[in-house]
């Protein structure tokens, strides 16, 4: 999950160098960081979402080799930062249509007051001992993810709590006494940051054994052999690519532009399925107003890719 140029790389599948990153840190100056580091993105070329907030820095970017290593070298010379790692992957095209830096009173909304991961959290725990303790009868796997992610993949095994938002999820734990009919409880999500709250929460809620899959889904699929995988499925992500495979290879999902759910080839096939419109995830619940208007959209989407530009709402 680090930068160390000694760890073999995932085979590239694009031009632009994809980064997924977190850290937690007290960091009472994050407002002071914002300018600067907007603008060192928009010089090298670099799109995507920061977050800043008292605890730290989370987001994913995109761009160019170069420009994507002169942002991380800029955000570990804060001295909060010297620590940060990430995530690598690829993109055959540039997934975000523009850079966002952004202040935030957390970088991962829970909504639980006095949760620190610098203070309490779960035990790490690579991708291969990972395997090894989510096939323990002992543990209950716990997947922290919303319920449009865990629509198109699942660790084998694993219990989905069915959430919108990660807001619902201690309420989830607190309506689920079951959980402590186990002695361990593993958790996991997309690169690890809301497993680092969601054990410290379940730390404070009186679970003993917790433990989560250092670096996420991201570098599970990595680093894990498919043949030796325990993972079924894809792994959404929150860009244009909206999934990844093993390998960390581009999956087939498409978007709906209504309701922002993940798309099989299924879903396109069906004839509730209209581009850009509706889906069959979403068919039914807009009204004639929002239909209008998704079609006034997708005319232009269409338009603008026959003049070979891209329309800033596709």
């Amino acid at each position: 999950m680090t930068d160390s140029t000694a760890l073999p790389r995932p085979e590239t599948h694009g031009a632009f160098l994809v980064a997924a990153l977190y850290h937690f840190a007290a960091f009472p100056g994050h407002a002071a960081l914002r300018e600067p580091l907007q603008a060192l993105c928009d010089e090298n070329g670099v799109k995507g979402t920061l977050l800043l907030a008292r605890e730290g820095i989370n987001g994913t970017i995109a761009g160019p080799d170069a420009g994507i290593r002169r942002v991380l070298a800029f955000l570990r010379a804060q001295p909060e930062f010297a620590g940060l790692e990430h995530k690598e992957s690829h993109a055959s095209k540039m997934p975000f249509l523009r850079m966002k830096v952004r202040l935030k009173k957390e970088i991962v909304t829970m909504g639980v007051e006095d949760i620190d991961p610098n203070k309490v959290v779960g035990t790490y725990l690579d991708p291969r001992a990972w395997n090894e303790l989510i096939s323990d009868p002992d543990t209950i796997l716990i997947d922290t993810r919303n319920d449009y992610e865990t629509a198109i993949g699942l660790f084998r095994g694993a219990v989905d709590p069915n959430i919108k938002t990660f807001r619902e999820f201690p309420d989830w734990v607190r309506n689920n006494p079951g959980l402590h009919n186990k002695p361990k409880i593993a958790m996991y999500c997309t690169g690890g940051i809301r497993c680092e709250k969601a054990t410290a929460f379940m730390k404070q809620e009186g679970f003993d054994e917790v433990y989560h899959l250092k670096g996420g889904i991201l570098k599970y699929l990595e680093e894990m052999p498919e043949e030796e995988s325990l993972w079924e499925g894809a792994c959404f992500v929150f860009d244009e690519r909206v999934s990844i495979t093993h390998g960390l290879k581009e999956g087939e999902h498409t978007l709906c532009h209504a309701c922002r759910y993940p798309l099989t080839e299924e879903d396109r096939r069906s004839p509730l399925f209209e581009e850009g419109v509706s889906c069959p995830h979403c068919q039914g619940t807009h009204s004639a107003a929002d239909l209008e208007r998704y079609r006034q959209r997708q005319k232009q989407i269409e338009l603008a890719k026959q003049r070979g530009t891209r329309h800033i709402g596709s």
